[in-house]
């Protein structure tokens, strides 16, 4: 077999369309048609065309992936199970004709690779995700530290790096406290009942207590 043509896309001058005996195959973007070595008008075989599909799901995957990262910092688990949907067959149903269409994942070694090369270069770290999540969550609305340890349990955080970095920060319940009440007092006149939302925030009752006291002499 062979390939005629590499044609660069309209959409994104990035990525090229790989033709095979006239007609497409596959796409890669361009550095990794230098790294492949591959060349308009050479034969190649099944095995090595195979071979290229699976460069060109990682590349695809790659990039998706590490818009993902950048959006916002993720746990290790939130890109780990992002890459374990990107494996998963998807079925879409077509409007007009009703049929349904079945698109297959990529394979578990692509997403592997994927993870472990976002790794590599510093874009899945649990101990700065930690420190952006402790850093950033509800900062104005207030948050506790029971709470915020809580949310990092569950994207995976180990707990040694969730004290390291609660540990690290300047947050405190009396601080967080002081912002929950400066907006919640005037909705709760009953102070039973603002006592008891902010239990539900993950505060003690000796510190709700302290910071209310403090909250009335101010």
């Amino acid at each position: 077999m062979k390939i005629t043509a590499i044609n660069v896309q309209k959409r994104d001058p990035n990525r090229v369309n790989v033709m095979v005996d006239g007609k497409y195959r596959f796409s890669l973007d361009i550095f990794q048609v230098g790294d492949l070595g591959i060349k308009a008008n050479k034969e190649y075989s099944e095995k090595e065309l195979l071979e290229f599909e699976t460069e060109s799901q990682f590349g695809k995957l790659y990039t998706r992936t590490l818009e993902y990262c950048l959006m916002r910092p993720h746990s290790s688990r939130e890109v780990s199970d992002y890459l374990y949907r990107k494996t998963r067959t998807t079925k879409t149903r077509n409007r007009k004709t009703g049929e349904i269409n079945e698109k297959k994942g990529v394979s578990e070694q692509v997403a592997t690779r994927v993870f472990d090369r976002l790794e590599s270069k510093g874009y899945i770290d649990d101990e700065k995700f930690a420190r952006f999540w402790v850093e950033n969550r509800n900062q104005r609305k207030g948050t506790s530290i029971r709470k915020l340890q809580a949310e990092l349990m569950t994207k995976g955080v180990e707990k040694s790096i969730i004290e390291k970095c609660l540990g690290e920060s300047s947050r405190t319940n009396a601080g967080e406290l002081q912002k929950i009440i400066a907006k919640k007092k005037g909705k709760h006149t009953d102070e039973q009942k603002l006592i008891q939302y902010l239990a539900r925030q993950g505060f003690s009752y000796d510190d709700i207590k302290s910071a209310l006291a403090v909250a009335a002499d101010v």
